[in-house]
């Protein structure tokens, strides 16, 4: 179910960053509201699993995409010095709710049973659309930039370039090759839609309605094709692939791990919450030191996530409920300073305006080792007998990962050799 969830949530953020350029970002939350506690309610109607893994496995996930995606889109817009920080607070909410539903759900069930407890949750989901109720539209200043930045590379992969500028006046026919066709966009103010035509091709053919150019506008904006041509984007997405992986290992098998060692189901179960309290404390400690700027926020990432996965490798070396309290602990606030950074690592590497369209597909292309990672643990624990191959698992496909962030750091110092060196020669030559 949990792999139905996430594979939901994985595969449809394309889909929410469409729907969020066609009807604006507060109501495709809203809307992921809907279908969040739609499906947990009907889930407490079901009959069987496979309408269980239905309702409450991808429906909910597929809510969740619709909800989160456009929060997290939005949100880089909100803030630009604070981001990291920003960005960090705003995923300690998922840590404190499962770190208090834990312990409730179990509650929940005791006097309702899991039906009743599946309907309180979805009467709890429809407070995501009072969050999409509260976040605010932005209106873009007329004379702001790109809406999409292409290099030069990516010049040749996308014909259409995107100006938010005040509406000119239309050249007289004949003197100009191009037609300029300006719309009111909802959400961005006046959006200007320059289609090149070729002299031959007749006005008329290439001219289009008010409506196809807003559409055209708002879909191009967030769905940038042109990012699969940048390597430093592509390289990132592999890291998610891989990090991905061995993501889900310590949630699926952490609990059977500890019983297998003969902990008690009550102090198993608490391994999770210690876990979730570490990783509140990590997002938000991690989220200011990323703020404060002292690395390079691609440096910050890549050593926690390497930390994240040695520790991995040491659950099966672990023989004791202490030592597995202190690796949850130690696994929770490297998990927290991951989280709490890479959507900024992202930002970084694309630019702010391209990052609704460069999440959708990062979360797409990752959905692939998300979905093979929880097969992938139980057919080794089914072929070994031992829950402990799992977390090995994971923590190789975590430190192969950082091999992708070391790559782009690499591309990144690279790329910045030619500026140094340009800014160099001007200095030398006017003392």
């Amino acid at each position: 179910m949990d792999h139905l969830h996430y594979g939901g949530h994985d595969l449809y953020p394309p889909l929410a960053s469409v729907l969020s350029a066609c009807f604006s970002h507060r109501a495709v939350v809203i809307i992921g509201g809907l279908i969040c506690s739609l499906g947990v309610i009907a889930g407490s109607f079901s009959d069987n699993l496979i309408e269980l893994c239905v309702t409450v496995g991808f429906l909910n996930g597929v809510g969740y995409a619709l909800s989160w995606i456009p929060t997290v889109t939005i949100l880089s817009f909100y803030f630009e010095k604070k981001r990291p920080l920003a960005n960090a607070l705003s995923t300690t909410g998922e840590c404190i709710f499962t770190f208090v539903l834990t312990p409730l759900f179990q509650v929940l069930i005791n006097a309702y049973t899991w039906r009743g407890a599946l309907l309180c949750l979805g009467g709890l989901q429809l407070l995501l659309c009072v969050c999409g109720v509260l976040l605010r539209p932005l209106r873009a200043s007329k004379n702001e930039a790109f809406v999409s930045e292409v290099t030069t590379e990516e010049q040749g992969f996308v014909q259409q370039t995107l100006l938010l500028e005040p509406s000119e006046p239309k050249p007289p026919l004949g003197q100009e090759s191009a037609v300029i066709q300006t719309c009111e966009a909802p959400d961005v103010g006046n959006v200007t839609v320059q289609l090149e035509e070729p002299e031959e091709q007749s006005l008329k053919e290439s001219r289009c309605t008010p409506k196809t150019s807003e559409f055209m506008a708002k879909v191009l904006r967030y769905m940038d094709y042109s990012l699969i041509t940048n390597a430093n984007f592509m390289v990132f997405t592999m890291f998610g692939v891989f990090s991905c992986l061995g993501l889900f290992a310590p949630v699926l098998f952490l609990v059977p791990y500890a019983r297998s060692k003969g902990v008690q189901e009550h102090h198993a179960a608490l391994l999770v919450s210690i876990s979730a309290a570490l990783d509140l404390l990590g997002r938000i400690v991690f989220g200011w030191v990323a703020n404060l700027r002292l690395i390079q926020a691609v440096k910050q990432l890549t050593a926690t996530v390497l930390l994240q996965g040695i520790l991995l490798l040491l659950f099966p070396l672990a023989s004791s409920y202490i030592e597995l309290v202190a690796l949850s602990a130690a696994y929770g606030l490297t998990f927290g300073a991951t989280v709490s950074i890479h959507i900024t690592v992202l930002s970084e590497v694309v630019g702010v305006h391209r990052l609704g369209s460069a999440l959708g597909f990062f979360m797409l292309i990752r959905s692939g080792g998300g979905l093979l990672g929880p097969p992938i643990a139980g057919l080794l624990i089914d072929r070994t007998g031992d829950y402990g191959t799992a977390f090995l698992m994971a923590g190789v496909a975590f430190i192969i990962s950082t091999m992708f962030l070391l790559a782009l750091h690499c591309m990144n110092t690279r790329g910045q050799k030619p500026t140094l060196n340009v800014s160099l020669n001007q200095t030398e030559q006017n003392p």
